[in-house]
């Protein structure tokens, strides 16, 4: 006897659909699993097999062949449990329904339970246009395929559940989602830029950064806030859209990071790897690639603590995503593109001890560790870092200060109008490579849309000479001075915007330089 069950599976970030056949004939009973399966696709066989036995069915002692078409793409994860658990029951007689009408996935305990999958909303987009019945799948993904709203999803505790379902013997209801509610519940943070005392600087060069898509460099002694500043920096960028959440909440779900009983992500997401990531952790990889931290920062903050301590080849393959707002990886058997568009956000002490130019402590680094620390990020890197500032160490008369802050909802709404001018600005370029904000604009942008007056030309250039900046610096302060402007409304360039911006470039000399 030979069933056809159709399932899904995960390429990149998107899914495919895969069709589960199942053969039962005479000879030496045996289990075999052929259409390239890896480890865990291969194990199911014992798992299906105590599971049809454990949920009171017969387990046919035939010949079976199961192939996973099409045979030329690898098979990853459990997923396909149990839509080979029913091929085997619909071929053994077990079931009697046209199973081409569901998108069958999930992974079996040895009891028959079903447990969640990774990458459900992508395989649930799978079916947009596909004219199906529904997707029967784990009860735990239920609400997670639902948002999607392609077709209907049922969600079953169990093995016998499914077959139920299939021969009509139990109504199961429809996962029902409203995106809406859903998208309103989890669109709120729990960190507030209010919750900041002092580092005013700091905070106007963050609302800047982010109002122009600016990347930031923060340095300061240990102790002196850049982290707690850094966590809120997505409580200041654009909320997210509700295709952008779906976006984000599908990368996540393809790498397993959703947060349990979370069906959408709502916020910016925000990562923060340790100094002893690797480069596959970082920026995706494996032998089967799956995303790394640049890909589940998309749409919100990579945040690079101690910037100094990554390793040289983990900073330096950053310069791609940070270029191009999306990571390639290849590999012998496959090359896949995934999504990467971030703001960076980095922070570093002054020195290995931490403590030069603080006022309240003794350094203890000579020149040359200072000089080697310092030096162990490269030129290209900091090339695409446009800020950089200084956050000093806390008074005391600040930290006892009870008064709270601006809120971040009236940081945000300025960054949104800055955004909706750049948008505006830019919707008439003709490119391949579209442009959303300042911190995107090349020589030719900035050639056409940071134009300055003789003043300001003038006092740039005193700021050069003064600083010994470097010409990369040139292009990055009229970037920052534009988007200074945009804050304010302004349609010029002044020279109180200049001047802003070149502060956000005066650590150059002592630094880099």
């Amino acid at each position: 006897m030979l069933s056809k069950v159709l399932s899904a599976s995960v390429y990149g970030i998107d899914a495919y659909i895969v069709t589960v056949e199942v053969d039962l004939s005479r000879g030496v009973p045996m289990f075999t699993i052929v259409g390239l399966p890896d480890t865990a696709v291969k194990e199911s066989e014992h798992r299906v097999q105590a599971a049809i036995k454990n949920s009171g069915f017969s387990f046919p002692l035939r010949r079976i062949t199961v192939n996973l078409a099409p045979a030329d793409i690898k098979k990853e994860g459990p997923s396909f449990d149990l839509p080979i658990a029913i091929g085997i029951l619909a071929a053994a007689g077990e079931i009697t329904a046209n199973l081409n009408n569901f998108l069958i996935l999930g992974e079996l305990s040895l009891d028959g339970t079903t447990r969640p999958v990774k990458g459900v909303i992508a395989m649930a987009l799978t079916c947009k246009d596909k004219d199906l019945k529904g997707i029967i799948l784990p009860k735990g993904n239920g609400e997670e395929a639902a948002i999607v709203g392609t077709v209907p999803v049922f969600a079953c505790e169990n093995l016998v559940e499914v077959v139920q379902l299939l021969n009509n013997q139990k109504a199961i209801e429809p996962t029902k989602a409203n995106l809406e509610t859903i998208f309103r519940d989890v669109s709120e943070y729990s960190v507030d830029f209010s919750e900041v005392k002092g580092q005013e600087h700091a905070k106007r060069a963050l609302e800047v950064a982010v109002a122009g898509g600016h990347n930031i460099l923060m340095i300061g002694p240990p102790g002196s806030g850049k982290t707690m500043l850094a966590r809120r920096l997505p409580t200041i960028l654009p909320k997210m859209e509700l295709a952008e959440a779906l976006e984000t909440t599908k990368i996540h779900s393809v790498a397993g990071t959703l947060p349990p009983n979370q069906p959408l992500i709502g916020t910016r997401p925000f990562r923060a790897p340790h100094h002893s990531a690797t480069e596959a952790s970082l920026i995706g990889g494996g032998q089967y690639p799956k995303p790394g931290d640049v890909s589940l920062a998309h749409n919100g903050v990579l945040f690079l603590d101690e910037l100094p301590e990554f390793h040289r080849d983990t900073l330096e393959a950053l310069r791609q995503p940070l270029e191009d707002g999306y990571v390639t990886i290849g590999r012998a058997k496959m090359t896949l593109t995934y999504p990467a568009r971030f703001t960076l956000a980095a922070s570093m002490n002054p020195c290995p001890c931490g403590f030069y130019s603080d006022p309240n402590h003794e350094c203890s680094c000579t020149p040359y560790q200072i000089m080697k620390y310092r030096t162990k990020i490269s030129g290209p890197l900091l090339d695409r870092i446009d800020i950089h500032i200084e956050v000093p160490a806390l008074k005391y008369e600040e930290l006892a200060r009870k008064e709270l802050g601006e809120p971040s909802a009236a940081i945000r709404e300025r960054v949104n109008k800055a955004r909706a001018l750049q948008l505006a600005r830019f919707k008439t370029l003709k490119r391949k490579k579209p442009i959303f904000c300042n911190g995107q604009m090349e020589t030719k942008e900035i050639k056409k849309f940071c134009e300055i007056s003789e003043e300001c030309a003038k006092l740039l250039k005193q700021a050069i000479d003064h600083f010994g900046l470097s010409a990369r610096a040139y292009d990055r302060i009229l970037k920052v001075a534009r988007t200074i402007a945009d804050l304010e409304g302004s349609g010029d360039i002044r020279p109180v915007h200049i001047a802003e911006a070149i502060q956000y470039r005066s650590l150059d000399r002592n630094l880099w330089q």
